[in-house]
């Protein structure tokens, strides 16, 4: 029988032990550590021994987690360069501002947040005064991503630097007069101060996270020098449970981003309570940070702790520190100083001799007020370290007290998310503990005054000067003056007019061709920036690999599988395309970082997005709103796109919606091109638009989303109409008529006109010829190239119709003097084309693919949807047998001769 109590095998038993004498003395030491000072030293002695190790570059697994204590020492703290009191002083009248301006516009109803700013004011004020680079100075500057809920303090900073006036503080959360101040980060609310939007949460991690990346990007492709740029993002504990938070911690480390910090506030708190009531958020993160690879850098006790800490002979302080859940040390912080003294002190000797040795008033210091985040040491050391650390992003935890400063109604309540302002006593006692020179008269009717020491005064041009010698404010949006790109060579475009003859070509197909030839244009073609998440040979685009490079910071340091192939794996260190692997998410702040570099680094790139049109819209349109909010620029492509045409896949595939979705979105322009040379009309337009010579009354800040698919259809030439490119670019013109087509249809035969997108063109041109073979309808068929365009017209042209303004929508132009009822179809639910309906002055039916996708073939899918040709013929028979046009039997009849 196997002995219960005998050492059981592990890993390590797998490795020859060259020496059992010398690993047995190891462990000797290691019992006799444990059995003369007890398991904790024994711990101890490991970790420290763990830690060496690891310094030495000894490859062993790294320890996940550390102390309870700051990560640096006091003793290695560096001195703060500047005046320390002065920077107090500024910090007590943005603090002071900060919960004035939120108090103050309480009384609209329009709420806002005070308690995030008073735990984090440290750790913006540090960082503005030392770290923050400007724009002024050469390079890019530093990218800031701001804690939604700490925007009430950068506005109070902006507000004592002459960047905002009182009018502006008044009108927080109250835009529409045009002098107002946004809830949170949006920069198309506020283009001048906001760079990056930041609410919704998790949002901004993950942004930064691929921002720093394509920092490098640009670098290693010789674009832009990036070295100089660093990326600051300031998010909350509990904002660390979103999934985006964390979901690229691992690229960041793995390509060893050290132009990366994450300053986390640790608070302890979230929205309703504590972020890990049972257990400790500091420690969680730590592991989860160190596993993933960063370096972690944690700043939790002020010094007001540093003499516990010499008191603490034994290590009990801070075996109790790591024990205690992080619920309790928010009820230390509103208790008395008994409390603490039995609840934390008394339950070990050691403690409770240490306790002896200390004041009540020491106590509620450490307990009340000292945290890390609060003192300008702490966090300038934390800084530093995280700045001069190489090969690896940074996260420092920063430990906090959500509502410091406001008094003992806010500190670590549970319920201060949602306390919206101060009473003008709690107003004094704030300015009391601030020592800030507001009298007591200026609370005029009970309304607090916001302070500000004059535009000439020590702190604010002490603030101004730091700012200068940093690059300039910040945070700060600058748009460079950038010429607009060149128009690529017609020929790219034109190619596509031709058609494609007796070849069948998907349009998934048409738009990487397109590609293709103008990633080779001399001007632009550097510029542009393919985004795929591990799709690419999906959409075949395999062979971009061999001639553009998939990007990776280490260059290819293995021999490829396929490298005899033509279209052969090929990664460089200065590869175009972003191969993502499996991450819409990641994909996707890759495109909003690349979209925005007109903005952020003063070069324009051209990012698509390539991806199942199902997996676009559907998981990631909160990216498309903070596209939108960061006024980003490129091509959005939903391939595979539409609910028939993807087949096998099945209902989680099966796009019919995303043209919705994306019509929400006032910054997309959303088009679902039927044909080769409708996709080449609409990028050479959106290159026009966006990065081009763009009309007076265009707005550049749009992003375009188009559908295509993977059907292989014959692409037609281009008709020479005259208008076509225009009714292209607008969302609708005339394909063909009955007779253009060929068809002779009796004399006065009634009339339909096809209204199709996308694919649902061509079962729009069977229906043509079936109606004309079979029932004697003459049907001219319309691409509807983007319904959602149509609409967007429309509705300007009804809003001038209010302002006594004489417009008539371009749907309507268009389809004037077009007999017969309309007939709309598509690949998507019905309320796609349903968009412009009230604005089409002839009969309107639509038919759509409504319902939940599923798996079969096209033509099979298609006739269960009812938007098959077939099916179009029934449906435009029955809207004639309505105006009387054709028999009412017909209808019957063609649902008994198709089977329908």
């Amino acid at each position: 029988m196997t002995d219960p109590n005998a050492i059981q095998p592990s890993e390590l038993d797998q490795l020859p032990d060259r020496d059992p004498e010398e690993t047995a003395e190891w462990q000797a030491s290691l019992d006799a550590v444990t059995k003369a000072a007890g398991p904790h030293r024994a711990a101890y002695l490991m970790r420290r021994t763990l830690e060496r190790a690891e310094g030495a570059g000894i490859a062993l697994p790294k320890l996940l987690e550390t102390d309870y204590v700051n990560s640096i020492p006091t003793s290695a703290e560096p001195a703060v360069p500047g005046d320390e009191a002065m920077e107090q002083r500024i910090t007590a009248w943005n603090r002071w501002n900060a919960a004035a301006m939120v108090t103050r516009g309480s009384k609209y109803g329009v709420g806002g947040h005070i308690a995030t700013f008073a735990s984090a004011a440290w750790l913006y004020e540090t960082g503005f005064n030392h770290f923050f680079k400007g724009k002024e100075a050469d390079g890019s500057g530093d990218q800031l991503y701001i804690q939604g809920h700490a925007s009430p303090g950068i506005y109070a900073r902006a507000f004592l630097d002459g960047r905002l006036n009182e009018e502006q503080l008044d009108n927080f959360r109250r835009e529409a007069g045009g002098n107002g101040l946004p809830s949170y980060p949006h920069p198309r609310r506020l283009p001048w101060l906001w760079e990056f939007p930041t609410v919704s949460m998790g949002l901004g991690p993950l942004s930064a996270i691929y921002q720093a990346r394509f920092n490098r990007y640009l670098a290693n492709r010789g674009i832009k020098d990036t070295a100089g740029s660093h990326v600051w993002a300031f998010l909350g504990d509990g904002e660390m449970d979103e999934p985006e938070s964390t979901a690229a911690l691992a690229l960041a480390a793995r390509e060893e981003l050290d132009n990366l910090t994450f300053v986390i506030n640790c608070n302890l708190q979230r929205l309703d309570g504590p972020v890990r009531a049972n257990f400790k958020i500091v420690q969680e993160l730590e592991a989860q940070f160190r596993g993933a690879g960063w370096n972690v850098v944690k700043t939790l006790w002020g010094t007001a702790w540093d003499e516990l800490f010499r008191l603490d002979t034994t290590g009990a302080l801070v075996r109790r520190l790591r024990q205690v859940p992080d619920a309790q040390i928010q009820t230390y912080q509103t208790r008395d100083a008994a409390y603490i003294r039995q609840d934390f002190f008394g339950g070990d000797p050691a403690l409770v001799e240490m306790a002896k040795l200390l004041s009540d008033d020491k106590i509620l210091e450490c307990f009340h007020l000292s945290r890390g985040g609060h003192e300008a040491r702490k966090v300038f050391a934390a800084y530093k370290a995280a700045v001069e650390h190489k090969g690896a992003p940074t996260v420092i935890l920063a430990q906090t007290v959500k509502g410091h400063t406001l008094g003992e109604g806010f500190a670590s309540k549970n319920a201060n998310h949602q306390m919206k302002k101060l009473s003008v006593d709690e107003f004094k006692n704030m300015r009391d503990l601030l020592e800030l020179p507001i009298k007591d008269s200026d609370f005029v009717d009970g309304v607090v005054p916001y302070g500000h020491p004059g535009a000439d005064s020590p702190e604010v041009r002490y603030l101004q000067e730091r700012r200068a010698a940093l690059g300039g404010p910040a945070p700060a949006r600058r748009v460079h003056p950038v010429a607009p790109l060149p128009a690529p060579a017609e020929k790219a475009f034109a190619s596509f007019d031709k058609g494609s003859g007796s070849q069948n070509v998907a349009t998934t197909m048409a738009f990487v061709r397109l590609v293709k030839d103008l990633v080779r244009d001399k001007e632009t073609g550097k510029r542009w920036v393919p985004i795929v998440p591990d799709e690419a040979r999906t959409f075949g685009m395999e062979s971009l690999f061999p001639s553009l490079g998939i990007y990776s910071p280490k260059g290819q340091t293995y021999e490829p599988v396929d490298r005899d192939q033509l279209m052969y794996y090929k990664e460089a260190q200065n590869g175009q395309i972003l191969n993502e692997g499996i991450t819409e998410a990641g994909s996707m702040a890759d495109f909003i970082a690349a979209s925005t570099s007109y903005a952020t680094h003063g070069e324009a790139m051209i990012p698509f997005y390539i991806f199942y049109s199902m997996f676009g819209w559907q998981r990631t349109a909160d990216q498309m709103w903070q596209l939108g909010d960061q006024l980003g620029r490129g091509f959005l492509v939903g391939a595979t796109a539409g609910r028939t045409t993807l087949t096998g896949e099945g209902l989680q595939h099966a796009d019919g919606h995303s043209p919705v979705i994306a019509a929400t979105n006032p910054a997309a322009l959303s088009y679902d091109p039927a044909f080769a040379y409708e996709v080449a009309v609409i990028v050479k337009d959106g290159l026009r638009r966006m990065y081009g010579e763009a009309a007076p009354d265009e707005d550049q800040n749009v992003f375009y989303y188009l559908t295509v698919y993977n059907e292989p259809m014959p692409q037609p030439a281009k008709p020479s109409v005259q208008g076509i490119d225009e009714g292209i670019v607008k969302g609708l013109y005339r394909f063909n008529t009955a007779e253009s087509a060929g068809i002779t249809p009796p004399a006065n035969a009634p009339r339909i006109q096809l209204l199709g997108s996308g694919t649902a063109i061509h079962w729009a041109l069977k229906a043509q010829q079936l109606l004309a073979e079979e029932w004697g309808v003459a049907a001219d068929v319309w691409s509807a190239t983007s319904w959602s365009e149509l609409r967007r017209d429309a509705l300007e042209a009804d809003e001038a119709g209010l302002r006594g303004e004489e417009r008539v929508p371009f749907v309507r132009q268009a389809l004037q003097g077009a007999d017969g009822p309309v007939l709309a179809v598509s690949d998507y639910m019905r309320q796609v084309p349903d968009q412009i309906a009230q604005w089409v002055e002839q009969d309107w039916s639509s038919l759509g693919a409504d319902g939940f996708g599923l798996s079969d073939t096209r033509e099979a899918a298609r006739r269960h949807f009812g938007v098959d040709a077939e099916s179009i013929v029934v449906a435009a028979l029955a809207q004639l047998a309505k105006r009387g046009e054709v028999q009412a039997t017909a209808v019957k009849e063609a649902r008994e001769k198709y089977g329908l």
